[in-house]
Protein backbone atom coordinates (compact mmCIF):
# COMPACT_ATOMS: atom_id res chain seq x y z
CA UNK A 1 0.00 0.00 0.00
CA UNK A 2 1.31 3.67 -0.95
CA UNK A 3 1.37 6.12 1.69
CA UNK A 4 -2.09 7.29 2.28
CA UNK A 5 -0.74 10.21 4.18
CA UNK A 6 1.04 11.54 1.27
CA UNK A 7 -1.77 11.28 -0.63
CA UNK A 8 -4.01 12.82 1.94
CA UNK A 9 -1.73 15.32 2.03
CA UNK A 10 -0.83 15.97 -1.27
CA UNK A 11 -4.78 16.52 -1.98
CA UNK A 12 -4.97 13.33 -4.22
CA UNK A 13 -7.14 11.98 -1.92
CA UNK A 14 -9.85 12.81 0.17
CA UNK A 15 -10.59 12.17 3.77
CA UNK A 16 -14.21 11.54 4.91
CA UNK A 17 -15.65 11.97 8.17
CA UNK A 18 -19.23 9.89 8.62
CA UNK A 19 -21.11 11.29 11.56
CA UNK A 20 -21.47 15.02 11.73
CA UNK A 21 -22.52 15.35 15.38
CA UNK A 22 -20.20 17.14 18.57
CA UNK A 23 -17.72 14.89 17.72
CA UNK A 24 -17.09 14.21 14.00
CA UNK A 25 -18.02 18.30 13.07
CA UNK A 26 -14.98 19.50 14.64
CA UNK A 27 -12.95 16.62 13.29
CA UNK A 28 -13.74 17.76 10.21
CA UNK A 29 -13.79 21.15 10.03
CA UNK A 30 -9.96 20.83 11.70
CA UNK A 31 -8.76 18.59 9.32
CA UNK A 32 -10.15 21.11 6.49
CA UNK A 33 -8.25 23.75 8.06
CA UNK A 34 -4.88 21.84 7.66
CA UNK A 35 -5.91 22.04 3.63
CA UNK A 36 -7.13 18.58 3.95
CA UNK A 37 -9.44 17.87 1.51
CA UNK A 38 -12.75 16.80 3.68
CA UNK A 39 -16.08 14.94 3.43
CA UNK A 40 -18.67 15.35 5.77
CA UNK A 41 -21.84 13.52 5.72
CA UNK A 42 -24.27 12.62 7.39
CA UNK A 43 -27.58 10.97 7.15
CA UNK A 44 -29.70 14.25 8.83
CA UNK A 45 -30.48 16.45 5.61
CA UNK A 46 -31.79 19.17 7.97
CA UNK A 47 -28.34 18.97 9.75
CA UNK A 48 -26.55 18.99 6.28
CA UNK A 49 -28.16 22.54 5.26
CA UNK A 50 -27.67 23.76 8.52
CA UNK A 51 -24.20 23.38 7.52
CA UNK A 52 -24.48 24.66 4.33
CA UNK A 53 -25.71 27.69 5.54
CA UNK A 54 -22.73 28.16 7.91
CA UNK A 55 -24.56 27.45 11.05
CA UNK A 56 -23.36 25.23 14.01
CA UNK A 57 -26.23 23.80 15.35
CA UNK A 58 -23.84 21.72 18.28
CA UNK A 59 -21.81 25.27 19.26
CA UNK A 60 -18.71 23.20 19.06
CA UNK A 61 -16.66 25.37 16.66
CA UNK A 62 -19.37 28.06 16.24
CA UNK A 63 -20.83 29.81 12.61
CA UNK A 64 -17.84 32.10 11.78
CA UNK A 65 -15.60 28.29 11.37
CA UNK A 66 -18.79 26.51 9.50
CA UNK A 67 -19.04 29.16 7.13
CA UNK A 68 -14.90 29.66 6.52
CA UNK A 69 -14.76 26.07 6.52
CA UNK A 70 -14.04 24.05 3.42
CA UNK A 71 -15.72 20.73 4.35
CA UNK A 72 -17.80 19.06 1.79
CA UNK A 73 -20.79 18.69 3.67
CA UNK A 74 -23.23 16.43 2.10
CA UNK A 75 -25.73 13.73 2.82
CA UNK A 76 -25.07 11.97 -0.54
CA UNK A 77 -23.16 8.83 0.50
CA UNK A 78 -21.61 8.25 -3.02
CA UNK A 79 -19.45 11.33 -2.77
CA UNK A 80 -17.30 9.12 0.12
CA UNK A 81 -16.65 6.87 -3.15
CA UNK A 82 -14.03 10.10 -3.36
CA UNK A 83 -12.29 9.30 0.29
CA UNK A 84 -9.61 6.73 1.06
CA UNK A 85 -9.37 7.97 4.69
CA UNK A 86 -12.90 7.26 6.38
CA UNK A 87 -12.96 8.42 10.09
CA UNK A 88 -16.93 6.76 11.79
CA UNK A 89 -17.96 9.26 14.33
CA UNK A 90 -21.88 8.04 14.64
CA UNK A 91 -23.24 8.34 18.68
CA UNK A 92 -23.20 4.85 20.12
CA UNK A 93 -26.58 4.79 22.51
CA UNK A 94 -27.83 2.00 24.58
CA UNK A 95 -31.51 0.37 24.40
CA UNK A 96 -34.02 0.72 26.82
CA UNK A 97 -32.58 -2.34 29.08
CA UNK A 98 -29.24 -0.58 29.09
CA UNK A 99 -27.95 -3.17 26.02
CA UNK A 100 -25.00 -1.55 23.43
CA UNK A 101 -27.12 0.25 20.35
CA UNK A 102 -24.80 -0.81 17.58
CA UNK A 103 -27.00 0.14 15.29
CA UNK A 104 -25.97 3.22 14.26
CA UNK A 105 -22.01 1.76 13.67
CA UNK A 106 -23.69 -1.12 11.96
CA UNK A 107 -25.54 1.06 9.12
CA UNK A 108 -22.18 2.91 9.17
CA UNK A 109 -20.00 0.45 8.39
CA UNK A 110 -22.84 -0.68 5.78
CA UNK A 111 -22.62 3.00 3.93
CA UNK A 112 -18.79 2.44 4.04
CA UNK A 113 -18.27 -0.90 2.37
CA UNK A 114 -20.93 0.62 -0.33
CA UNK A 115 -18.80 3.02 -0.94
CA UNK A 116 -15.40 1.77 -0.22
CA UNK A 117 -12.56 1.24 -2.95
CA UNK A 118 -9.22 -0.35 -2.57
CA UNK A 119 -5.99 0.77 -0.43
CA UNK A 120 -8.46 2.67 1.97
CA UNK A 121 -8.24 3.20 5.58
CA UNK A 122 -11.68 3.26 7.95
CA UNK A 123 -10.95 4.43 11.24
CA UNK A 124 -13.74 3.79 14.02
CA UNK A 125 -14.05 7.11 16.86
CA UNK A 126 -17.36 5.50 18.13
CA UNK A 127 -17.61 4.35 21.72
CA UNK A 128 -17.58 0.50 21.46
CA UNK A 129 -16.79 -2.28 23.70
CA UNK A 130 -13.55 -4.39 22.72
CA UNK A 131 -14.49 -6.41 20.11
CA UNK A 132 -17.00 -5.15 18.39
CA UNK A 133 -14.45 -3.15 15.64
CA UNK A 134 -13.34 -6.58 14.40
CA UNK A 135 -16.08 -9.10 15.47
CA UNK A 136 -18.86 -6.71 14.19
CA UNK A 137 -17.60 -4.01 11.97
CA UNK A 138 -14.76 -5.75 9.62
CA UNK A 139 -17.22 -8.26 8.79
CA UNK A 140 -20.01 -6.20 7.58
CA UNK A 141 -17.21 -3.61 5.40
CA UNK A 142 -16.03 -6.97 4.31
CA UNK A 143 -19.34 -8.68 2.88
CA UNK A 144 -20.61 -5.26 1.15
CA UNK A 145 -17.48 -4.16 -0.50
CA UNK A 146 -16.30 -7.38 -1.63
CA UNK A 147 -12.89 -6.54 -0.08
CA UNK A 148 -10.96 -8.34 2.29
CA UNK A 149 -9.49 -6.48 5.11
CA UNK A 150 -5.51 -5.99 5.20
CA UNK A 151 -5.31 -7.17 1.79
CA UNK A 152 -7.82 -4.99 0.11
CA UNK A 153 -8.29 -2.17 3.16
CA UNK A 154 -7.04 -1.47 6.47
CA UNK A 155 -9.34 -0.85 9.59
CA UNK A 156 -8.12 0.80 12.78
CA UNK A 157 -10.01 2.44 15.78
CA UNK A 158 -9.44 5.95 17.80
CA UNK A 159 -11.43 6.77 20.73
CA UNK A 160 -12.68 10.28 20.38
CA UNK A 161 -12.34 12.18 23.30
CA UNK A 162 -14.12 15.53 22.98
CA UNK A 163 -15.77 17.14 25.42
CA UNK A 164 -18.76 18.81 24.67
CA UNK A 165 -18.96 22.67 25.64
CA UNK A 166 -15.26 22.60 26.86
CA UNK A 167 -13.67 25.24 24.89
CA UNK A 168 -10.41 24.55 26.72
CA UNK A 169 -9.63 20.98 25.87
CA UNK A 170 -10.40 20.68 22.46
CA UNK A 171 -9.27 17.51 19.80
CA UNK A 172 -5.76 19.51 19.40
CA UNK A 173 -4.31 19.42 22.94
CA UNK A 174 -5.92 16.37 23.80
CA UNK A 175 -3.85 12.92 23.41
CA UNK A 176 -4.73 10.47 20.95
CA UNK A 177 -4.91 7.16 21.52
CA UNK A 178 -4.67 5.47 17.89
CA UNK A 179 -4.91 1.39 16.70
CA UNK A 180 -4.66 -0.40 13.76
CA UNK A 181 -5.15 -3.68 12.55
CA UNK A 182 -1.27 -3.97 11.52
CA UNK A 183 1.89 -1.94 11.88
CA UNK A 184 1.30 -0.30 8.08
CA UNK A 185 -2.07 0.05 9.52
CA UNK A 186 -0.94 1.96 12.81
CA UNK A 187 1.67 3.97 11.00
CA UNK A 188 -0.72 5.67 8.77
CA UNK A 189 -3.27 6.99 10.83
CA UNK A 190 -0.96 8.03 13.48
CA UNK A 191 0.56 9.92 10.61
CA UNK A 192 -2.34 11.55 9.47
CA UNK A 193 -3.75 12.17 12.69
CA UNK A 194 -0.95 14.06 13.74
CA UNK A 195 -1.71 16.41 11.07
CA UNK A 196 -4.57 17.68 13.40
CA UNK A 197 -3.42 16.59 17.32
CA UNK A 198 -0.65 19.33 18.40
CA UNK A 199 -0.87 16.80 21.63
CA UNK A 200 0.21 14.03 19.53
CA UNK A 201 -0.63 10.55 19.09
CA UNK A 202 -0.53 7.57 21.65
CA UNK A 203 -0.36 4.56 19.61
CA UNK A 204 -1.11 1.42 21.46
CA UNK A 205 -0.84 -2.49 20.32
CA UNK A 206 -4.43 -3.85 19.02
CA UNK A 207 -7.87 -2.41 18.39
CA UNK A 208 -9.14 -4.03 21.25
CA UNK A 209 -6.72 -2.65 23.50
CA UNK A 210 -7.87 0.96 22.19
CA UNK A 211 -11.79 0.52 22.36
CA UNK A 212 -10.76 -1.12 26.47
CA UNK A 213 -8.87 2.47 26.92
CA UNK A 214 -12.30 4.39 26.27
CA UNK A 215 -14.43 2.35 28.38
CA UNK A 216 -12.32 2.33 31.20
CA UNK A 217 -11.62 6.74 31.02
CA UNK A 218 -14.86 6.82 31.70
CA UNK A 219 -15.86 4.56 33.76
CA UNK A 220 -13.83 5.36 36.11
CA UNK A 221 -14.82 8.56 35.94
CA UNK A 222 -18.69 7.88 36.25
CA UNK A 223 -17.49 5.52 39.61
CA UNK A 224 -15.59 8.35 41.00
CA UNK A 225 -19.28 10.31 41.14
CA UNK A 226 -21.43 7.75 42.04
CA UNK A 227 -18.90 7.95 45.15
CA UNK A 228 -19.35 11.21 45.54
CA UNK A 229 -23.49 10.40 44.98
CA UNK A 230 -23.79 7.87 47.54
CA UNK A 231 -22.47 10.12 49.92
CA UNK A 232 -24.73 12.98 48.94
CA UNK A 233 -27.85 10.91 49.75
CA UNK A 234 -26.26 9.62 53.16
CA UNK A 235 -25.34 13.23 53.99
CA UNK A 236 -28.58 14.41 52.99
CA UNK A 237 -30.18 12.05 56.17
CA UNK A 238 -27.43 13.54 58.43
CA UNK A 239 -28.23 17.22 57.36
CA UNK A 240 -24.71 17.77 56.22
CA UNK A 241 -23.72 19.74 53.21
CA UNK A 242 -22.51 17.52 51.17
CA UNK A 243 -20.67 20.43 48.80
CA UNK A 244 -18.88 21.79 52.52
CA UNK A 245 -17.64 18.39 52.88
CA UNK A 246 -16.08 18.59 49.62
CA UNK A 247 -14.92 21.93 50.04
CA UNK A 248 -12.81 20.47 52.94
CA UNK A 249 -11.89 17.75 51.82
CA UNK A 250 -10.42 18.96 48.26
CA UNK A 251 -7.61 20.54 51.03
CA UNK A 252 -5.94 17.80 50.94
CA UNK A 253 -3.52 17.17 48.24
CA UNK A 254 -4.34 13.66 47.12
CA UNK A 255 -8.35 14.64 46.80
CA UNK A 256 -9.50 13.93 43.40
CA UNK A 257 -11.94 17.33 43.57
CA UNK A 258 -15.49 14.81 42.09
CA UNK A 259 -18.64 16.44 43.26
CA UNK A 260 -22.15 14.99 43.15
CA UNK A 261 -24.60 15.76 40.51
CA UNK A 262 -26.76 14.27 37.80
CA UNK A 263 -24.54 11.60 35.06
CA UNK A 264 -25.96 12.01 31.70
CA UNK A 265 -25.29 12.69 28.26
CA UNK A 266 -24.10 10.14 25.86
CA UNK A 267 -20.53 9.19 26.67
CA UNK A 268 -20.36 8.85 30.66
CA UNK A 269 -24.14 7.77 30.88
CA UNK A 270 -23.37 5.44 28.72
CA UNK A 271 -20.36 3.96 28.62
CA UNK A 272 -19.47 2.00 31.45
CA UNK A 273 -22.84 0.01 29.78
CA UNK A 274 -20.89 -1.14 27.12
CA UNK A 275 -18.08 -2.55 29.29
CA UNK A 276 -20.81 -4.51 31.89
CA UNK A 277 -22.56 -5.62 28.83
CA UNK A 278 -19.05 -7.42 27.39
CA UNK A 279 -18.58 -8.52 30.92
CA UNK A 280 -21.49 -10.04 31.00
CA UNK A 281 -21.51 -12.17 27.67
CA UNK A 282 -17.82 -13.21 29.46
CA UNK A 283 -19.42 -14.66 32.65
CA UNK A 284 -18.33 -11.66 34.76
CA UNK A 285 -21.20 -9.80 36.71
CA UNK A 286 -19.79 -6.62 37.55
CA UNK A 287 -19.23 -5.52 41.01
CA UNK A 288 -18.14 -2.27 40.96
CA UNK A 289 -19.24 -0.54 37.92
CA UNK A 290 -22.74 -2.20 37.13
CA UNK A 291 -23.71 -0.18 40.75
CA UNK A 292 -21.89 2.88 40.15
CA UNK A 293 -24.33 3.15 36.75
CA UNK A 294 -27.08 2.28 38.60
CA UNK A 295 -26.53 5.07 41.62
CA UNK A 296 -25.71 7.77 39.21
CA UNK A 297 -29.11 6.63 37.32
CA UNK A 298 -31.33 7.46 40.41
CA UNK A 299 -30.20 10.78 41.46
CA UNK A 300 -32.95 12.36 38.68
CA UNK A 301 -35.06 11.05 41.04
CA UNK A 302 -33.75 11.56 44.48
CA UNK A 303 -33.64 15.13 43.43
CA UNK A 304 -37.53 15.39 42.37
CA UNK A 305 -38.60 13.73 45.78
CA UNK A 306 -36.32 16.34 48.04
CA UNK A 307 -38.45 18.55 45.67
CA UNK A 308 -41.78 17.17 46.59
CA UNK A 309 -40.69 17.06 50.29
CA UNK A 310 -39.30 20.74 50.32
CA UNK A 311 -42.72 21.23 48.27
CA UNK A 312 -44.64 19.81 51.06
CA UNK A 313 -42.83 21.16 54.41
CA UNK A 314 -43.65 25.17 52.61
CA UNK A 315 -47.05 23.70 53.12
CA UNK A 316 -47.79 23.34 49.49
CA UNK A 317 -49.76 21.11 47.77
CA UNK A 318 -47.47 19.25 45.29
CA UNK A 319 -49.81 18.59 42.49
CA UNK A 320 -50.90 22.60 42.68
CA UNK A 321 -47.69 23.74 42.56
CA UNK A 322 -45.79 25.92 39.78
CA UNK A 323 -41.86 24.07 38.82
CA UNK A 324 -39.51 25.66 36.96
CA UNK A 325 -36.52 23.82 36.09
CA UNK A 326 -33.25 25.73 35.13
CA UNK A 327 -31.55 23.59 32.52
CA UNK A 328 -32.16 20.89 30.61
CA UNK A 329 -29.14 19.65 29.20
CA UNK A 330 -27.27 16.66 30.15
CA UNK A 331 -24.25 19.63 30.79
CA UNK A 332 -23.20 22.84 31.37
CA UNK A 333 -22.74 25.37 28.46
CA UNK A 334 -24.15 22.81 25.58
CA UNK A 335 -26.85 22.69 23.82
CA UNK A 336 -26.92 18.81 24.00
CA UNK A 337 -30.12 17.36 25.48
CA UNK A 338 -29.71 13.65 24.67
CA UNK A 339 -29.73 11.37 27.48
CA UNK A 340 -29.86 14.21 30.10
CA UNK A 341 -30.99 13.23 33.60
CA UNK A 342 -32.91 16.28 33.95
CA UNK A 343 -35.46 14.16 32.13
CA UNK A 344 -35.56 11.72 35.19
CA UNK A 345 -36.40 14.66 37.30
CA UNK A 346 -39.41 15.84 34.77
CA UNK A 347 -40.37 11.85 34.67
CA UNK A 348 -40.29 11.58 38.61
CA UNK A 349 -42.33 14.78 39.05
CA UNK A 350 -44.99 13.85 36.41
CA UNK A 351 -45.89 10.87 38.62
CA UNK A 352 -47.36 14.27 40.93
CA UNK A 353 -49.00 15.63 38.03
CA UNK A 354 -46.47 18.59 37.88
CA UNK A 355 -45.05 19.21 34.55
CA UNK A 356 -43.01 22.06 34.50
CA UNK A 357 -41.50 24.30 32.79
CA UNK A 358 -38.04 24.91 31.45
CA UNK A 359 -35.79 27.91 31.24
CA UNK A 360 -32.87 26.73 29.44
CA UNK A 361 -31.18 29.64 26.74
CA UNK A 362 -28.74 26.50 25.01
CA UNK A 363 -31.78 24.67 24.08
CA UNK A 364 -33.89 24.37 20.94
CA UNK A 365 -37.49 24.62 22.38
CA UNK A 366 -38.42 21.98 19.46
CA UNK A 367 -36.32 19.50 20.21
CA UNK A 368 -37.16 19.95 24.21
CA UNK A 369 -41.12 19.30 23.08
CA UNK A 370 -39.90 16.27 20.56
CA UNK A 371 -37.43 14.35 23.18
CA UNK A 372 -39.01 15.16 26.48
CA UNK A 373 -42.38 16.79 25.82
CA UNK A 374 -41.60 20.15 28.29
CA UNK A 375 -42.00 23.86 27.02
CA UNK A 376 -38.87 25.76 27.09
CA UNK A 377 -39.99 29.56 28.69
CA UNK A 378 -38.11 32.63 28.76
CA UNK A 379 -36.35 33.39 31.76
CA UNK A 380 -38.37 37.15 32.00
CA UNK A 381 -41.69 35.53 31.61
CA UNK A 382 -41.32 33.81 35.04
CA UNK A 383 -42.95 35.42 38.38
CA UNK A 384 -45.38 32.87 39.58
CA UNK A 385 -42.89 29.58 40.67
CA UNK A 386 -43.49 27.84 43.70
CA UNK A 387 -40.44 25.98 43.26
CA UNK A 388 -36.99 26.64 41.33
CA UNK A 389 -35.03 23.79 40.58
CA UNK A 390 -31.74 24.62 39.28
CA UNK A 391 -30.23 21.55 37.54
CA UNK A 392 -27.84 22.54 34.91
CA UNK A 393 -24.90 24.77 35.74
CA UNK A 394 -24.97 27.33 32.59
CA UNK A 395 -22.82 30.47 33.13
CA UNK A 396 -25.72 32.50 32.48
CA UNK A 397 -27.18 30.84 35.72
CA UNK A 398 -24.51 31.15 37.75
CA UNK A 399 -24.17 34.70 37.21
CA UNK A 400 -27.52 35.52 38.72
CA UNK A 401 -27.88 36.97 41.99
CA UNK A 402 -30.60 35.37 44.41
CA UNK A 403 -32.04 38.48 44.04
CA UNK A 404 -32.90 37.69 40.40
CA UNK A 405 -33.57 34.17 40.69
CA UNK A 406 -36.15 35.95 43.71
CA UNK A 407 -38.66 37.46 40.29
CA UNK A 408 -39.51 33.97 39.26
CA UNK A 409 -41.22 33.17 42.40
CA UNK A 410 -44.59 34.26 43.54
CA UNK A 411 -45.29 36.88 45.87
CA UNK A 412 -45.46 34.68 49.19
CA UNK A 413 -43.30 34.58 52.21
CA UNK A 414 -39.63 33.50 51.88
CA UNK A 415 -39.96 30.30 53.79
CA UNK A 416 -42.69 29.52 50.99
CA UNK A 417 -40.13 29.77 48.35
CA UNK A 418 -38.49 26.64 47.44
CA UNK A 419 -35.16 26.76 45.62
CA UNK A 420 -33.24 23.30 44.85
CA UNK A 421 -29.72 24.08 43.93
CA UNK A 422 -28.52 21.17 42.90
CA UNK A 423 -25.00 22.02 41.50
CA UNK A 424 -24.37 23.92 44.52
CA UNK A 425 -23.77 27.19 42.62
CA UNK A 426 -25.46 29.57 45.32
CA UNK A 427 -23.34 30.11 48.66
CA UNK A 428 -24.72 28.54 51.46
CA UNK A 429 -24.73 31.36 53.92
CA UNK A 430 -26.35 33.84 51.05
CA UNK A 431 -29.57 30.83 51.01
CA UNK A 432 -29.62 30.47 54.69
CA UNK A 433 -29.93 34.49 54.84
CA UNK A 434 -32.42 34.26 52.05
CA UNK A 435 -34.72 32.72 53.87
CA UNK A 436 -35.60 30.34 51.26
CA UNK A 437 -36.20 26.73 51.90
CA UNK A 438 -33.68 25.36 50.28
CA UNK A 439 -32.01 22.11 49.33
CA UNK A 440 -28.82 21.03 47.58
CA UNK A 441 -26.84 17.73 46.77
Amino acid sequence: MNSLYDSIVGNKDCLAVIGLGYVGMPIAVSFAKKGINVIGFDLNKSKIELYKSGIDPTNEVGDDAIKESAVKFTCDETELLRAKFHIVAVPTPVNSDHTPDLNPVIGASEIIGRNLTPSSIVVYESTVYPGVTEDVCIPILEKVSGLKCGKDFKVGYSPERINPGDKIHRLENIPKIVSGCDEEALAEIKNIYDIVVDAGTYPVSNIKTAEAVKIAENSQRDINIAFMNELSKVFDRLDIDTNEVVDGMNTKWNALGFRPGLVGGHCIGVDPYYFTYKAEKLGYHSQIILNGRIVNDSMGSFVAEAAIKKIILAGKAPKKSKVVIMGLTFKENCPDIRNSKVGDIIKHLEEYDIVPDIIDPWVNPDEAISEYNVRIVQIADVNDADCVIVAVAHDEFKKLPLCEIDKLFRECPADKKVLIDVKGIFKKDELIKSGYSFWRL
